[in-house]
């Protein structure tokens, strides 16, 4: 078998174990897009099982990340990076994770034979990606995050860059839409601000139960909720307050979604679609929430599988009439509580990634910059 034929192979037979969403949407983007996305998510996945690892100290795991980027923009063996990460690795980590791990030549590879702008956009993802987490994971805690703004640069560096890489992947791919780059770039981080925030809400005991809280301070203080003793039940009704504010922040975040999705032109199907289900998705997310925020586990507000698969049929309905789209998804929030976004959400300042060989003085002033970027926004 061709060796570039065995990657792919392997990346369509380690999605589905290590993402079930993402084995369902991406089938239908493309076959032009799908390897490059594909590879994309699995080494973003890399990634995130790498600063997870509970048993590698945090000092080893910024290490293995700047490795790891090195290893992605193809300035090192991808081979010898996951040996040493295959015996960090302990029994928290699941199996296909592992698999992925021990199979990451196999997906750089795949990555590396991608078109020279695909390259430029996954390895600037994942260098950002590697470059942020580790910020927000070494300071992990229940207390959660201090403000709404640092929710944003998490939600940032976790989901938008992704946002920001899938939009420079469509351009790539259409000259239509290139034509519509500034607006879409305009739209992507909030688009995945609204994906992030709707997983964070739904995962908030899970996180809690790891001992990570992802939710902001400050909109829950004002309720007179300490989240460091915050249990899953009782609730008392300053939670659901809070958590109401939020879940009307990512009913915002997803509506900049929806018309980032129409920004596609009608006859990208599989694109649209792409982003269509996971809109969809998340909205009836949200709702299942607001109609339990008394909820102690995230499969209580889960989507059912009869959801999934009207939203599948809706949106297939409805793919090239923007008029029919806007119309389920007025459908599916109604009832959501809604945030006015001060601003229209900027797109990334195309700053490069601080590298591992950057000063501490480069990486304060890149962590200034994203004070000074996220600071004026707030629900």
């Amino acid at each position: 078998m061709d060796p570039g034929t065995s990657d792919d192979a392997y990346q369509r037979e380690i999605l589905p174990q290590v993402s079930r969403t993402f084995a369902l949407t991406i089938p239908q983007l493309p076959p032009a897009l799908r390897t490059a996305v594909t590879g994309a998510y699995l080494l973003c996945r890399i990634a995130d099982t790498i600063e997870d690892e509970p048993a590698i100290p945090p000092a080893e795991t910024l290490g293995f990340l700047e490795r790891f980027q090195d290893v992605v923009a193809g300035r090192a063996e991808a081979g010898a990076l996951a040996r040493d990460l295959d015996r960090q690795l302990s029994a928290s980590t699941l199996p296909a994770e592992r698999d992925l791990v021990s199979h990451m030549e196999a997906v750089v590879q795949s990555t590396a034979r991608c078109s020279g702008p695909q390259r430029a956009a996954i390895v600037r993802c994942v260098e950002l990606m590697c470059y942020g987490m580790p910020r927000f994971q070494s300071n992990a805690s229940l207390r959660g995050l201090a403000s709404a703004s640092d929710l944003d640069d998490y939600c940032y560096y976790v989901a938008g860059v992704v946002g920001e890489m899938l939009t420079e992947l469509f351009c790539e791919h259409s000259p239509a839409i290139a034509q519509r780059r500034a607006a879409m770039q305009n739209l992507a981080v909030s688009f995945a601000q609204g994906l992030q925030m709707t997983n964070i809400l739904k995962d908030v005991w899970e996180d809690r139960s790891r001992g990570a809280c992802w939710l902001p301070q400050e909109v829950f203080m004002r309720h007179g909720v300490d989240l460091s003793r915050l249990a899953p039940e009782p609730h008392d009704d300053g939670f659901g307050k809070g958590l109401r504010e939020l879940l009307a922040v990512a009913h915002a975040h997803l509506r900049n979604a929806l018309d980032y999705t129409l920004l596609i032109p009608r006859s990208e199907t599989g694109i649209r679609r792409f982003c269509l289900w996971a809109v969809g998705l998340a909205v009836l997310t949200l709702r299942n929430i607001d109609a339990n925020p008394r909820f102690t586990a995230g499969a209580q507000v889960k989507v059912s599988h009869a959801a999934v698969a009207m939203t599948r049929s809706l949106t297939d309905i409805g793919i090239r009439s923007d008029w029919i789209l806007r119309r389920l998804f007025a459908v599916a929030a109604r009832g959501l509580p809604l945030a006015q976004l001060p601003v229209q959400l900027p797109a990334a300042a195309r700053r490069p990634a601080p590298t591992a060989a950057g000063s501490a003085s480069s990486a304060g002033a890149a962590e200034d910059a994203e004070r000074r970027r996220y600071g004026s926004r707030g629900a």
